[in-house]
């Protein structure tokens, strides 16, 4: 049995000529860079007589002797991304604030070319790749297996495509629902999302030694709005900062060694992520990161506070790390030549130490690399992410002979006002006529999927795009059963207005269950909705993003062929309202100081996702970790081992899962940890999970076991001590509960003296 945290943790150091594969398509910004030949420096020099390429040398001492061997300007070069992509490259576009063009020296000899791209949930708009479900739909399953093999895949279309930097995965913390990039990242637990985010680092770095990818970790940190993005400080006091906004990325750090992390656009108590001490004090010390850090694409304001916080590269465009810029900060005594020389071998060690040197990107961009393999595995992961929030009995459907309406503008690849089931297929941009992030050209779309089903089992499909709700109402008369979808647009660039469905989605599923015998509501999202028709509709699915294979999953869902065991990453909330942000502008968007930068109090403090809920008495609509099943499961006997420890001992917790149900299905068992009252905390924390497959009536004694090791990465006893400066433990009575969501109630405790 595998349990949560004793999954992959990967050592300090790869072994040498490890490679990993991610694929870094395009920027953040609206840019793709083109591709080009390997360097032509490296075909006048035998690469095998200089140090920095022999392979039986560490990738700490290749570096040194790469530096030694460069020029000033040429270790300029690796201190801004484009410069380091090309080696050959010498002039760049003109400077800005009326600098002249930038000139740099050739790079020295056999150097590869190396191109970034962007991809927290794969190759970003670029044909023939997968469509993935989105990264929160992947937390949705709470399978960490599944979302490293996912990155394993998406990596080795990346490396295929000609791109060895992936700017992915992304975390955040939850803290608004509205937020445009919610479904890039991982849901509102530090936990789950640190785990899922070092998962997808192990997955993509480590998946294929011969097509080696750099993951960047990124948007460091409290990013947790697109509104004001550039001009916003996340304002925060010191436990908050460290318990609920650091710890995923400490967590992600420690279990996937990332070889890059990049600072977020916002300022962090007004200063800018990108030159804030948090970089060094944080990042270097406290984890310790040994990779380099970049930053967002235009999130620098600045050469010498920038570099001296500890930036290694600028990404995009040669800026504030310009070669003038950099020279004049030198012989100003702003900056030192040890710094900007430790920046750079940052950045060079780090693509030696993931293969980068030893494994050159192909020539020329492969065609289709979405293999079936691929597809397979997206199929899985739509499956096992669709979390089932309400079932009254409608599902799963009975074979034979049903008329089934399919209904809404996102079940057909038929466009209806522009909205068609690529809307579902991943979060949206508007850049470059807007449209999906990945290429979802290749989607099966419900429609087709659920027809092909639905036929099979010797029924009908009637079909209907929901334009005309009370049409849409017409046509769900007539059948036995109305499948009705809604969809909530949203991504990079802005903020969803609120959590009501997108077009008439409101009130198009309205309509239908006043109508239909019997409704089920299919909700494409990258985020919690409101759902003012719940107690209306029979059954409803969250899909999220689905990506391509989105709809046969659907289909194997509807019918029992698989057994929905998806859990929710983030708390719903009834309205918008209840949420933390809900009704406070100082919370968000923020108030506009007289420098135009929204201050934006983070005055909840730890009160984010769940645990404000439950501190505040408020109830969800439906509360973190909740997912229904076709079948029902039972906690009993919960017993933790030992009843009393010093808080660096392993602790076992152990209970009795039974199917009590008829027919078979997985369980995501869930523990979580109430620590003593002097603590301060406002609510339990999740501390472990693992998933479970019963067959009806089998019981499983399960044990879910945290590590002395998980406990010193994780701080799962701890909390942050602001007057010491550190973690510390407690001493008291901890109460451990377990079940299927935050609201388990199957108790046990241990002490600790």
């Amino acid at each position: 049995m595998t349990h949560t945290h004793t999954t992959g943790r990967r050592p300090a150091s790869r072994r040498r000529g490890a490679v990993t594969a991610l694929a870094a398509s395009a920027l953040a910004a609206p840019m793709l860079f083109a591709a080009t030949a390997a360097p032509a420096a490296a075909e006048e020099v035998d690469c095998s007589t200089v140090p920095w390429m022999d392979t039986s040398a560490s990738a700490e001492e290749r570096a040194h002797a790469l530096l030694d061997a460069s020029e000033q300007h040429q270790i300029y070069r690796w201190l801004v991304e484009q410069p380091a992509n090309d080696p050959t490259r010498t002039e760049w576009r003109p400077g800005f604030n009326g600098e002249d063009d930038i000139v740099y020296p050739e790079q020295v000899p056999c150097t590869p070319l190396v191109i970034y791209a962007n991809g927290p949930e794969g190759l970003h708009r670029t044909s023939g790749t997968t469509a993935w479900p989105a990264p929160l739909a992947v937390a949705a399953t709470w399978n960490l297996e599944l979302g490293e093999a996912k990155a394993v895949a998406t990596a080795a279309e990346s490396f295929d495509k000609q791109h060895a930097v992936i700017l992915g995965p992304g975390i955040a913390s939850g803290r608004n629902p509205l937020s445009g990039r919610t479904p890039e990242y991982f849901g509102e637990d530090p936990i789950l999302s640190g785990l899922m985010g070092a998962a997808n680092v192990r997955g993509l770095e480590d998946g294929n030694p011969d097509k080696p990818v750099l993951a960047n970790l990124k948007h460091y940190t409290a990013n947790e709005q697109e509104f004001a993005r550039q001009s916003s400080s996340s304002n925060m006091d010191e436990r908050t900062f460290k318990q609920i906004y650091d710890l995923p990325y400490e967590i992600a750090v420690r279990r996937s060694d990332p070889g890059s992390l990049m600072c977020a656009y916002n300022q962090v108590n007004g200063v800018f992520a990108c030159e804030n001490e948090m970089l060094t004090t944080s990042l270097r010390e406290d984890y310790p990161f040994e990779g380099y850090v970049m930053s967002d694409f235009g999130a620098v304001h600045s050469t010498a506070e920038s570099l001296n916080a500890g930036l290694d590269q600028e990404l995009n465009r040669p800026r504030w790390f310009s070669p003038a810029r950099l020279d004049a900060a030198l012989a100003n005594g702003e900056i030192t030549q040890e710094r900007i020389e430790e920046a750079a071998f940052r950045v060079v060690r780090s693509y030696i130490d993931v293969g980068l040197f030893d494994h050159l990107i192909p020539d020329e961009e492969a065609g289709d690399v979405s293999t079936a393999e691929h597809k397979a595995l997206a199929r899985e992961i739509a499956e096992q992410s669709t979390v089932l929030l309400k079932n009254d009995g409608a599902l799963p459907l009975a074979e034979g002979d049903l008329t089934v309406a399919v209904i809404g503008q996102n079940a057909s690849t038929t466009p209806t006002d522009g909205v068609s089931s690529e809307t579902s297929c991943a979060a949206f941009i508007p850049f470059g006529g807007g449209g999906p992030v990945l290429d979802c050209t290749e989607m099966v779309d419900p429609l087709t999927a659920i027809t092909e089903r639905v036929e099979a089992a010797g029924g009908t499909v009637v079909y209907d795009n929901g334009a005309d709700p009370a049409q849409a109402a017409d046509v769900a008369a007539g059948a036995d059963v109305a499948i009705v979808f809604g969809y909530l647009l949203m991504g990079e660039f802005g903020d969803a207005e609120d959590l009501n469905l997108d077009g008439n989605g409101d009130e198009l599923i309205a309509a239908v269950a006043a109508s239909a015998p019997s409704t089920v509501a299919v909700l494409g999202a990258g985020t919690a909705v409101e759902m003012p028709w719940l107690d209306d509709v029979d059954a409803v699915f969250q899909a999220w993003f689905s990506g391509e294979q989105g709809g046969p999953a659907l289909a194997s869902l509807l019918y029992g062929d698989v057994n929905p065991s998806g859990k929710l990453p983030m708390t719903f909330p009834a309205s918008f309202e209840d949420t933390p942000v809900g009704q406070d502008a100082a919370r968000y968007p923020g108030i506009e100081d007289s420098e135009g930068v929204y201050q934006v109090e983070y005055s909840e403090g730890l009160k984010v996702g769940y645990r404000w809920y439950e501190s505040e008495g408020i109830d969800p609509l439906f509360a973190f970790g909740h997912g229904l099943s076709y079948t029902e499961f039972s906690y009993e006997n919960v017993k933790v081992t030992p009843q009393s420890t010093t808080g660096d001992k392993e602790i076992r917790v152990r209970f009795k899962l039974t199917n009590t149900g008829d027919v078979a299905g997985t369980e995501v068992a869930q523990v979580y940890l109430e620590l003593p009252d002097a603590t301060g905390e406002p609510s339990k924390r999740l501390v472990g999970w693992e998933r479970v497959t019963l067959e009806p009536g089998q019981h499983r004694n399960v044990q879910v076991t945290l590590s002395a090791e998980d406990l010193a990465d994780m701080h799962l006893l701890e909390y942050w001590d602001t007057a010491a400066g550190d973690w510390s433990t407690a001493p008291g009575t901890y109460v451990v509960t377990v079940g299927g969501s935050v609201e388990a109630d199957a108790a046990a405790s241990f002490t600790i003296k």
